[in-house]
């Protein structure tokens, strides 16, 4: 999941929260997205897009990872995040030094949040599935765990592409692993070169969340239905002090508070 500079501006109507259901939210994590308007953004290196904005889906987000820096999630959620995924581990032996504590503090401020993994393709799946297992609590009210899958170019120790047919079958016994232990189906995250070159479409039964910035998903990603979809890395949203990944969700406002209710353990 990548970062690249930008600036965003919400706008948003809240609904009113008491502080009882604060001290609940902190004790268990929340179960339900804060409601909130159509927000009205900018972007330093705004996309000319091509049919549906993003901007008109109702319900956003972001993720995260150590680069964005300390955040404040009372304030980003009050500025129309409804939800945040951070990057937790990597590979078999790496662990996103900010993880835990974004993982607390967003819990705290009843902010809808989950983790994902970013694959190795140098280290068996099962590995990679026991070392997220390890550092990913069981949280209450924990959105389902995501499956990072890209070419990475840049790894200075793992260049290798598998064939299609080798990295959904990995695919699948990370996936597994994860679902027995946390009781949810995974999401797949995945970028337009990497879905092409090996077919992720195959992968029956999963909720997709696809990087599209140049274009909505029905272009990139033909036929293909998804649950995120991650439009721009040029953010910048109050509380978070750096550049951050933005990402609408497919439905009304309705349809994730339904979702959340179903999908949130």
């Amino acid at each position: 999941m990548r970062v690249i500079g930008g600036v965003m501006v919400l706008a948003l109507v809240l609904a009113g929260c008491g502080g009882r259901q604060d001290r609940h939210r902190e004790r268990s994590g929340a179960r339900h997205a804060p409601t909130v308007s159509a927000p009205n953004f900018g972007d330093t290196d705004p996309h000319e897009w091509d049919g549906r904005n993003p901007l008109a889906y109702p319900v956003h987000g972001i993720d995260a990872s150590r680069w964005q820096g300390e955040i404040d999630w009372k304030t980003a959620r009050t500025h129309g995040v409804s939800f945040a995924f951070f990057k937790a581990t990597e590979g078999g032996d790496r662990i996103d030094p900010a993880f835990k504590e974004y993982w607390k503090t967003a819990g705290q401020a009843g902010l809808p949040r989950g983790a994902y993994h970013y694959f190795y393709f140098c280290r068996p799946a099962i590995e990679q599935a026991r070392w997220f297992i390890k550092n990913v609590p069981r949280s209450k009210g924990a959105l389902p765990p995501v499956l990072d899958m890209e070419w990475n170019a840049h790894s200075p120790t793992c260049t290798t592409r598998p064939d299609a047919a080798h990295v959904r079958r990995e695919a699948k016994i990370f996936l597994d692993a994860l679902e027995k232990h946390y009781g949810q189906r995974p999401i797949i995250y995945t970028t337009v070169d990497f879905f092409t070159d090996n077919q992720m479409g195959r992968m029956a039964g999963y909720e997709l969340w696809l990087r599209s910035v140049a274009g909505h998903p029905t272009q990139v990603y033909p036929g293909q239905s998804w649950l995120f979809w991650q439009y721009s890395g040029t953010g910048l949203v109050p509380g978070v002090s750096g550049q951050v990944d933005v990402n609408a969700f497919t439905g009304s406002r309705a349809d994730w508070q339904n979702w959340v209710a179903k999908r949130a353990r």
